[in-house]
């Protein structure tokens, strides 16, 4: 890691932490609609490990890797703030999507198929499946659907993403939402279960779990983001 004059070989530590930011990237990207690309978070995530590198000091008593891990997902997160990234209307049909969920899930005491969540909506399946992957930015807590609002004119990175107190492991850190989250998340249909579990237990992106599931990345992000939706149905009355 160190240059033949005993300085620190920046393009070794560079190269070295490059799969850090690679995952930091698919770790967000899918909570990211389908306009933002992941290689534009990477490439804003590099800078990000450049000016980390550049700033960490060892006497600051914590490990690099913790410390660059906040400057690269800073760097992306201020990248999106720069973009409209997740329209008004994506958001719009997310509750519309969710809302339909809980309807039919109230009205036929299971799951609904996404054929009948496709009716409910009064479109055709096909139609469906391109709007879940259309609204990938879906997260499973927003704090307005426990606060009592929902114009959605707040700034969703800062609720949802940037600001620590309002970060969603915080929010699921309550034991009752937690209990809430468990069950929820037992009720859901078992393929969705498995997706769940990849992603959030075992750290596993949308490409990793396509291939284990023998299905395209697409259909993967289909069903995360209708999980979410199924999840966060039923979260509301938590």
């Amino acid at each position: 890691m160190y240059t033949a004059k005993g300085t620190l070989n920046r393009d070794a530590q560079l190269r070295q932490y490059s799969p850090l930011v690679k995952r930091l990237a698919h770790n967000l990207i899918a909570r990211l609609p389908a306009s933002v690309e992941v290689d534009d978070l990477i490439q804003v995530g590099m800078i990000g490990l450049t000016e980390a590198l550049a700033r960490f000091e060892p006497s600051q008593g914590v490990q690099f890797e913790t410390f660059a891990s906040q400057r690269i997902r800073g760097a992306m997160i201020d990248e999106l703030r720069g973009g409209d990234w997740m329209s008004r209307g994506s958001r719009k049909s997310q509750k519309e999507i969710e809302e339909a969920v809980r309807l039919l899930e109230h009205k036929l005491h299971r799951p609904p198929m996404e054929s009948e969540i496709a009716a409910e909506l009064d479109m055709p399946l096909a139609d469906y499946q391109e709007l879940l992957a259309k609204v990938r930015g879906t997260q499973l807590v927003y704090l307005e659907d426990y606060a009592g609002g929902d114009d959605g004119d707040e700034n969703f990175l800062d609720r949802h993403v940037a600001q620590e107190d309002e970060n969603p492991e915080h929010i699921l850190g309550d034991v009752r939402m937690r209990a809430a989250l468990v069950e929820a998340i037992k009720n859901l249909p078992d393929r969705e279960q498995y997706i769940m579990s990849m992603y959030y237990e075992h750290d596993m992106n949308l490409k990793e779990i396509a291939a284990v599931l023998g299905v395209t990345e697409s259909r993967i992000c289909q069903l995360h983001s209708q999980s979410i939706a199924r999840l966060r149905a039923r979260l509301r009355d938590h």
